[in-house]
């Protein structure tokens, strides 16, 4: 066992201050280091595509970043309009619509990208409200309308109310469309 005194003379005390200060300022350069780094990365990761601040989070926290440092980048960015979670959303949006996809395939892939609703709500309520969703269905029923022209009308029917469902369309916007289209075809 080491005595207390061959202790002491082993660890010689640290002049306090001085030290202090040192491991201060390089506590303050590692952070400003980190800061930079993780800035760095954030704007790489934007250079590729747009992301959600959320998404942009989870890729710097993936990275090894601490979570302060993300949110103060992330915040950063904002106030720079670089990340616009409001944008991002308005062209996901759009996206999905030239797509041909609903209002709720839309929800659905907007919740996998992980945007709350209660970011998202608003504008889709907007879109659906410019008619965004009901001419993606239009585009589809023409799309299908076209392709079964030569089928029976029971095929061309399951087709257009399946493909209908999997993009996430209204059903009541979908038998409109079909009796629409579809029945102006068999005249």
């Amino acid at each position: 066992m080491i005595s207390v005194e061959n202790f002491l003379r082993s660890h010689k005390p640290v002049n306090s201050s001085e030290d202090n200060k040192k491991s201060i300022k390089q506590v303050d350069a590692s952070k400003a280091d980190d800061f930079d780094n993780c800035k760095e990365a954030a704007l790489r990761i934007l250079d590729y595509a747009a992301r959600s601040s959320y998404d942009l989070k989870n890729r710097l926290l993936a990275k090894g970043y601490e979570e302060n440092t993300v949110d103060t980048v992330v915040n950063r960015l904002e106030e720079l309009h670089l990340v616009d979670d409001e944008r991002y959303i308005q062209s996901f949006i759009q996206s999905c619509a030239s797509r041909m996809l609903g209002e709720r395939a839309t929800r659905v892939e907007l919740q996998r990208k992980g945007i709350p609703i209660s970011a998202s709500s608003q504008l889709l309520q907007e879109a659906r409200e410019n008619g965004v969703f009901e001419e993606a269905a239009w585009e589809l029923g023409r799309k299908v309308a076209s392709r079964t022209r030569n089928l029976d009308e029971c095929v061309r029917k399951r087709r257009f109310f399946s493909a209908g469902a999997r993009k996430g369309h209204d059903l009541s916007v979908i038998k409109e469309i079909y009796e629409e289209l579809f029945a102006n075809d068999e005249e």
